[in-house]
């Protein structure tokens, strides 16, 4: 199941907040989750694409591929991280809802902003790993253990970017209650 509005608030469909600065913070982050959905969804279709061609390499002509699953699988990495932050403004990570229809709605609030905020905390530890992963694959130069060798960076720039845009919708998540506004 996933998270949707609480039951005693309503569906929000826009800004969700008279505050100027959450409703734009909202809107920017809304438009480069955009953008990133659709960049991810051709990064999927050419990881397909990539792979059908892998297969279809070896099993007719026989001819060995040294970059293909590499290049799939750090497009999938760049469209599953960098999604991320897109799948949270919707609410749509599996959560576990059995508790929901035995709580009040004000402590549904509490428990949905205390996990929202432990999220958060793990998330923005993840996100600095990813950071610091990144730097030093980049620092030391660090390539994958193939013929094609491409540089380490590219995966832990992409997780360590998606991570922190994660960080950066929970954290918006989290202040648009504190701001008066409806939770989403």
């Amino acid at each position: 199941m996933m998270h949707g509005p609480l039951p005693d608030q309503p569906e929000t469909t826009g800004a969700v907040s008279d505050n100027a600065l959450m409703a734009a913070l909202e809107r920017a982050l809304a438009f480069c989750n955009g953008i990133i959905v659709i960049l991810a969804a051709i990064a999927l279709v050419a990881a397909s694409a990539i792979l059908s061609y892998s297969v279809l390499g070896r099993a007719l002509f026989h001819s060995p591929n040294y970059w293909q699953d590499e290049a799939a699988v750090f497009l999938l990495v760049g469209a599953t991280f960098m999604t991320a932050a897109y799948v949270q403004g919707q609410r749509g990570h599996i959560g576990i809802e059995a508790f929901i229809g035995l709580l009040s709605p004000m402590a549904n609030r509490v428990r949905l902003w205390l996990v929202d905020l432990a999220s958060l905390v793990f998330c923005a530890f993840f996100a600095w790993k990813s950071w610091t992963l990144a730097h030093e694959a980049w620092v030391d130069g660090q390539v994958t253990n193939s013929m094609w060798s491409a540089p380490l960076a590219i995966p832990y720039v992409l997780m360590a970017s998606g991570m922190t845009l994660l960080c950066l919708q929970i954290l918006l998540q989290i202040m648009i209650p504190l701001s008066g506004a409806a939770r989403r």
